[in-house]
């Protein structure tokens, strides 16, 4: 399968650009630099992009049969429109080149899952360090939805760089009012292959944590 990818240079972008070769598919990884994706392999294609020119995307969109995304940014403190305005640019160019399939990473904790990363994110990280962040995932989420494309939504919990278990759970109703459940970037990017694949939770959300 002819995968693109957007956010590439993240620790999770890199898990699933890791584990797309390593099952043989194409991957193309749209990125501002380049130079930052260190993978060297003759099934990897490396663009310059920005999620917010348009014209980057539809040109390198062209051909692909699914894009994924792990886009993410580290302006935590200031008010957002990134994940937003790039996700609609994303699905524009993916209707401009006729892609249906989009899997997008974005969290547990926001929309019908609020409060469910436990009181440590509900109590200080979410509303002292990245309650912007989340808005613009929440928007992010409602584009998505709004959206006519076979989209599916993932939400981890918070994020590991542990290794891949392979096992986890993934549905709807995970995570805790009180404790932080976690998965680890790897076992993330095992769950996206793994949709891509079967295509279990198509227009669906779904969550995961261990």
């Amino acid at each position: 399968m002819k995968i693109i990818l957007i956010g590439g240079t993240g620790k999770t972008g890199k898990q699933i650009i890791k584990q797309a070769l390593e099952s043989g598919h194409d991957v193309t990884v749209l990125v501002r630099n380049p130079k930052k994706i260190k993978i060297a392999d003759p099934k990897l294609a490396v663009v310059k992009g920005d999620v917010l020119v348009p014209e980057t995307l539809e040109q390198a969109f062209s051909g692909h049969d699914i894009v994924i995304s792990a886009l993410g940014h580290k302006k935590f403190f200031i008010k957002t429109s990134i994940l937003s305005r790039g996700t609609q640019q994303i699905i524009r160019a993916m209707q401009k080149n006729q892609i249906r399939r989009f899997i997008c990473i974005t969290s547990l904790g926001i929309n019908d899952s609020r409060f469910k990363l436990g009181l440590y994110y509900t109590l200080f990280v979410i509303p002292f360090i990245i309650l912007f962040y989340f808005l613009d995932k929440e928007k992010q989420e409602r584009i998505i939805q709004q959206s006519d494309l076979d989209w599916t939504i993932v939400r981890p919990g918070q994020l590991t760089n542990g290794r891949k278990r392979g096992h986890y759970k993934h549905g709807k109703g995970l995570g805790s009012y009180i404790l932080t459940k976690m998965i680890s970037r790897a076992d993330v990017a095992h769950f996206i292959l793994n949709e891509m694949d079967k295509n279990i939770y198509v227009r669906k959300v779904v969550e995961l944590t261990y």
